[in-house]
């Protein structure tokens, strides 16, 4: 079993998604079980991902979990287009 917190794209990933709330912060309340909420889990998922893929037992399925966080960082590159 990896250590994630060895890696630092997880370190990076985590430091993302804790700014990304303090960003969120900022959107307007209406926003809160909308774009808020989307923004968040996705960014959350990132390291959520790697952390869990290193939990696994094979390279395949880490790197499996590698291609999720990538989605979910595309998908937050995507909600952050927003301008509120």
């Amino acid at each position: 079993m990896r250590d994630f917190k060895k890696y630092e794209i997880w370190q990076m990933s985590h430091d993302f998604t804790l700014e990304i709330y303090k960003i969120t912060s900022q959107y307007p309340k209406e926003e809160i079980y909308g774009l808020i909420s989307q923004i968040r889990r996705a960014s959350s998922s990132i390291p959520t991902n790697i952390s869990e893929g290193c939990g696994r037992n094979s390279d395949n399925e880490f790197n499996q979990f590698l291609n999720i966080a990538l989605g979910s960082a595309n998908e937050t590159e995507y909600l952050g287009t927003y301008n509120i």
